[in-house]
């Protein structure tokens, strides 16, 4: 047997166990895994795909990622050929229980990331990529499958535009153009030069091949490894469902297993049971940066310091302690102060510019080769990347975000600079962690606790200063909070930049012979609900009082702790309900009803209330 015919044969094997997952799934994308099957088989059966699959967390191996996350049933027929996976497990294929499931998640190994929200696995592969060249500095290529239809997704071309900039030689794109999406032909169908042009517009190594011609493909790829200096696509004239009449290159197949497989199982030649025997890796281990020591910063008693400054000071400083963390940003690092651990550490910090998708998207690549990635933005911006925080909570990523600027306290900025919904955004995340701390003591502390944190951490930091009331040696803990005030007479939950509202109001109540208590909730996801709970029972009324909208917030968040409760007490939530304008801080805290003087309005009506 030729090696063409090693190549074909493979190709066919992987179509025919596409095939046959799908029909005992009974659903799946067949015929998107057998547009891209000769492709497969060649990266496998050619040795361009480097796995040491007795050791599927080798360091130095390469790395697959299937950005059309769809054609799962190829993935995993990829992995049995490897000896991954048996046939038995195969077709478990989506079941209940199985790790086979309907799009791949590191449930797998050595599946790094989950795929399936489409325009997300190329810009994942340039983090990888990013963390091979400049962190790791192992020589692992990163191989990335994509889909012609995802080509449409703008975080695709901001995957371009990075891995041409950072000239990532070690990352090659394949795109399977088949030609048709779900509903309809793509935009750019068979038109292959169209595709190189717009790729080698953003500056990459671009190579057209029909892609069911083996050797073609093949010379493809060798091209591709031998390119330096640039990233390179390979853009694949494909069929989907190749190989079988009844579906071959016909439109309404998309997403449903073949009427017939046992019919098309036959019309591709049959089973096979081809074991490939992977390249292996080159040894090497992983690039280690030197810790150089230090301690977390701390502020006075009474100091006047800006939450976003603690974080550029903390991270810079975790950044000593710690050779493994890594910092990036979206092109307002002087803003979100993430510079200060740009000028300290150069060496790991990545400048994303006004790409969020992309930050999130590398930050998600880097965590996957064990690095810790703090990514930093105005609060408002994450939304354009919330889909891709929702898929790193399926790819059960560990990432640290921090979003500064929040709320109506930003002032004359105007509401398109305002987060105002990103509590509850990140809160709705799957194991998430939200923290919104008052000072700067509390904003360091959390910082170096969210480097260890599992799954999902967002940092909410403000513009304006605060008064440094956390004495530097109190403890401050994911899940705690702090009572800055005491009293019994109504509770007072606040964060942010409402803690020192809070204080004000409390203050003015006092000379009234009302005594509030104030509860700095810094931690708002896991919220401290033994303390919310006591402070119910203690003082029979609670305001909350958050700059944010009211829908999901800390108000939400207090409520959530005293669901179960059988004495709930009311409740009174204060939050921004009015769409704000520019203005002084003081002017739109006080306008939103959410200043010292609301809050001891609402506050005291609650506490005449109880007498």
């Amino acid at each position: 047997m030729t090696e063409a015919d090693r190549y074909r044969e493979l190709g066919q094997q992987l179509r025919v166990d596409s095939v046959r997952s799908s029909g005992a799934a009974g659903s799946g994308h067949p015929t998107s895994s057998m547009s891209a099957a000769d492709l497969m088989a060649v990266l496998l059966e050619g040795g361009y795909l480097r796995w040491d699959v007795d050791d599927l967390a080798n360091p130095a191996n390469d790395h697959l990622i299937f950005s059309k996350g769809h054609a799962s049933p190829l993935y995993y027929s990829v992995l049995k050929a490897a000896g991954i996976v048996d046939d038995a497990e195969l077709l478990t294929f989506r079941r209940l229980g199985s790790r086979l499931e309907g799009h791949p998640t590191p449930r797998i190994p050595p599946t790094d990331v989950a795929t399936g929200s489409l325009g997300q696995g190329l810009p994942i592969a340039v983090g990888v990529a990013l963390a091979g060249r400049r962190l790791d500095r192992l020589p692992y290529r990163v191989w990335c499958l994509c889909g012609d239809s995802e080509m449409a997704e703008g975080s695709i071309w901001e995957a371009f535009e990075h891995a041409a900039f950072n000239r990532l030689d070690n990352l090659t794109a394949i795109i399977d153009v088949n030609r048709l999406g779900q509903t309809r032909e793509t935009m750019v169908g068979w038109d292959l030069d169209r595709y190189k042009a717009r790729a080698e517009a953003f500056g990459w190594h671009a190579v057209e091949v029909d892609g069911h011609d083996v050797d073609a493909v093949r010379a493809a790829y060798d091209e591709a490894v031998a390119t330096t200096g640039k990233p390179t696509v390979v853009i694949a004239k494909t069929k989907k469902g190749k190989g079988v009449k009844a579906v071959e290159d016909l439109p309404g197949k998309h997403g449903k297993p073949l009427d017939d497989p046992d019919a098309a199982i036959a019309e591709l030649g049959g089973e096979r049971d081809i074991h490939v025997r992977l390249a292996s890796p080159e040894p090497g281990k992983p690039h280690v940066f030197d810790a150089t020591g230090g301690d977390l910063p701390s502020w006075q008693m009474g100091e006047q310091v800006a939450t976003r400054q603690a974080y550029g000071a903390a991270l810079t400083a975790l950044g000593g302690m710690r050779g493994d963390v890594v910092a990036l940003d979206g092109e307002v690092s002087n803003s979100t102060h993430s510079e200060m651990f740009r000028e300290a550490h150069e060496d790991r910090y990545f400048e994303m510019f006004i790409a969020e998708q992309q930050m999130i998207a590398a930050a998600v690549g880097m965590q996957v080769r064990g690095w810790v990635p703090f990514a930093s933005t105005f609060a408002a911006f994450f939304s354009r990347a919330y889909d891709f925080v929702r898929m790193a909570a399926i790819s059960r990523a560990d990432l640290r975000l921090a979003g500064s600027h929040a709320g109506v306290s930003i002032g004359e900025d105007g509401p398109s600079q305002m987060a105002l919904e990103d509590i509850a955004s990140f809160r709705a995340i799957h194991g998430s962690t939200v923290l919104h701390p008052s000072d700067a003591n509390q904003t360091a502390r959390l910082v170096a606790a969210m480097a260890d944190r599992k799954g999902i951490s967002f940092l909410r930091t403000l513009r304006g200063k605060t008064t440094v009331r956390t004495p530097p040696d109190e403890r401050v803990v994911i899940g705690g909070s702090r009572v800055a005030r005491d009293g019994d007479a109504v509770a007072i939950v606040a964060c942010g930049v409402t803690v020192d509202q809070a204080m004000d109001a409390a203050d003015a109540l006092a000379a009234e012979g009302v005594e509030a208590r104030v509860i700095d909730a810094y931690s708002v996801k896991p919220i401290d609900a033994d303390t919310v709970r006591a402070a119910a029972r203690e003082c029979g009324a609670i305001v909350t009082v958050e700059d944010h909208w009211p829908e999901g917030g800390l108000g939400d968040a207090v409520l959530e702790a005293l669901a179960e409760s059988d004495d709930r007490p009311p409740v009174h939530k204060l939050a921004v309900r009015e769409m704000p304008g520019s203005g002084k801080p003081g002017e739109l805290l006080h306008g939103a009803g959410i200043d010292a003087e609301g809050i001891a309005t609402a506050a005291r009506a609650l506490a005449r209330g109880r007498a």
